[in-house]
C-alpha cells in the first residue's frame, strides 16, 4: 500500500511495485507547481534538498524577490559578486542569443515591464517611448568582469531570465537528484521537464504529455511522447490571441526584442527536446518571437534541438512541424 503526508503544503507519496518504490514530491515553486517522481528500492524523501534548490535558484535569479541578486543589478548595483548558476545562465543566454540572431534577449526586461508583462511598472507604449527604451536591450551590451560582476553599458539594462530560469531550476534539481544516486526520475515544474532512464514501473520510458494551445477551456494532451535522458520545454499564448475582423485570421502576441513592441505571431506552441532543460526554455521561447522560416534555419543547424511546432498557415489552418527525432518519439 502507499501513504502519504502533507507538510507545509508539499505532498510526499511513497508506493512500492515489485520491488520498486516510487518516491513523489509535489508543492509550489517558482510561481508554478512542480511534481518530481524519483525511484529506487527505498522510500527517501528529498523534500529538503528540492527547497534549498529552489531557493538558491530564486537568490540568484528571482526578479520577483526583491533582494535577490538579479534584483539588485536591476536597481543598479554594481558591487554583486553573482554566483555560479548566474554565470552560467549568463553565459548560455549569449550563446541562444547568437544563435538565433538576438531573439532570446534577456535584456529584454525593460521592455517586459513596460508592455505590462514583468514585476515592474507598466507605461503606455509609442514609438517614441520604443526607439527610447530599445536603447536598454542587447545582450552584446552586457558582461560578466573576471570579478564575477556585472557590467552594463547603461545603468537602467534590466535583466529578466524568466524565459531561462525555471528549465535552469529543474537541471539542478536533476543534478541533485544525480548527485544521490538516483538512476530514474522524472522532474516537471509548470509543464517543463528532464526525465532520466526509465519508469521502471511499466519498465517503459516516461510518457510525457504536450499541452493543446487551441483549447478552449482547460488543459488537453495535444499528444504524448516517451522520453529518456532528455529535456523538454514548451512555449506559447495558449489560448492568448486576437482574430483580425476582416481576414478573420488568429494572432498571437509576444515581445519581439529586435523591433521593442509585441509580435502578431502565427506561431501557436514550440515545444522543445534537448539535452538540458535551460537549453530546451531558451530556444522554445526564441522560435515564438521569429518568423517561422527563421526558427526551421536554427533547428535544421543545430542538431541537438528536436522540436514540435504548432502555427497558422497563410490561410489560419492549423499545421504542425515535427523533427524527425521528435516523430520518433511519439506515443501511438
Amino acid at each position: 500500500m502507499g501513504k502519504w503526508m502533507c507538510l507545509a503544503g508539499v505532498l510526499l507519496l511513497f508506493s512500492r511495485t515489485g520491488g520498486i518504490v516510487r518516491n513523489q514530491t509535489r508543492g509550489e515553486a517558482l510561481g508554478t507547481t512542480y511534481n518530481i517522481i524519483y525511484l529506487g528500492n527505498a522510500k527517501l524523501d528529498f523534500q529538503a534538498e528540492i527547497d534549498s534548490v529552489f531557493t538558491v535558484v530564486n537568490k540568484s535569479l528571482s526578479t520577483y524577490i526583491p533582494d535577490s541578486d538579479i534584483s539588485r543589478i536591476n536597481r543598479g548595483d554594481s558591487l554583486v559578486v553573482v554566483d555560479r548558476m548566474f554565470q552560467e545562465v549568463f553565459e548560455l543566454s549569449r550563446k541562444v542569443h547568437k544563435q538565433t540572431k538576438g531573439y532570446f534577449d534577456p535584456t529584454v526586461g525593460t521592455l517586459v515591464n513596460a508592455w505590462g508583462f514583468g514585476p515592474g511598472e507598466q507605461i503606455s507604449m509609442d514609438s517614441l517611448t520604443v526607439d527610447s527604451l530599445l536603447q536598454y536591450v542587447g545582450f552584446n551590451k552586457v558582461s560578466i568582469s573576471p570579478q564575477n560582476r556585472v557590467i552594463k553599458q547603461n545603468p537602467n539594462i534590466y535583466f529578466d531570465f524568466n524565459a531561462i530560469a525555471k528549465g535552469y531550476a529543474i537541471d539542478r534539481l536533476a543534478v541533485m537528484l544525480d548527485n544521490k544516486g538516483i538512476e530514474n526520475y522524472l522532474v516537471e515544474v509548470g509543464g517543463e521537464v528532464v526525465a532520466k532512464g526509465i519508469n521502471l514501473e511499466k519498465e517503459k520510458p516516461w510518457v510525457v504529455g504536450i499541452d493543446d494551445p487551441q483549447a478552449e477551456m482547460g488543459r488537453q494532451m495535444k499528444l504524448l511522447i516517451n522520453m529518456s535522458d532528455r529535456a523538454l520545454a514548451s512555449s506559447g499564448n495558449y489560448r492568448k490571441y486576437r482574430v483580425d475582423s476582416i481576414s478573420g485570421k488568429k494572432y498571437v502576441h509576444t515581445i519581439d526584442p529586435i523591433s521593442g513592441y509585441t509580435k502578431n505571431s502565427n506561431t501557436l506552441g514550440v515545444t522543445i527536446l534537448a539535452n538540458d532543460c535551460a537549453t530546451a526554455d531558451a530556444y522554445a521561447t526564441a522560435f515564438m518571437a521569429m518568423d517561422l522560416h527563421e526558427a526551421f534555419k536554427v533547428i535544421n543547424y543545430n542538431k541537438d534541438l528536436e522540436a514540435y511546432i504548432i502555427y497558422l498557415d497563410e490561410k489560419g489552418v492549423t499545421q504542425e512541424f515535427l523533427t524527425k527525432g521528435f516523430k520518433e518519439l511519439l506515443v501511438e
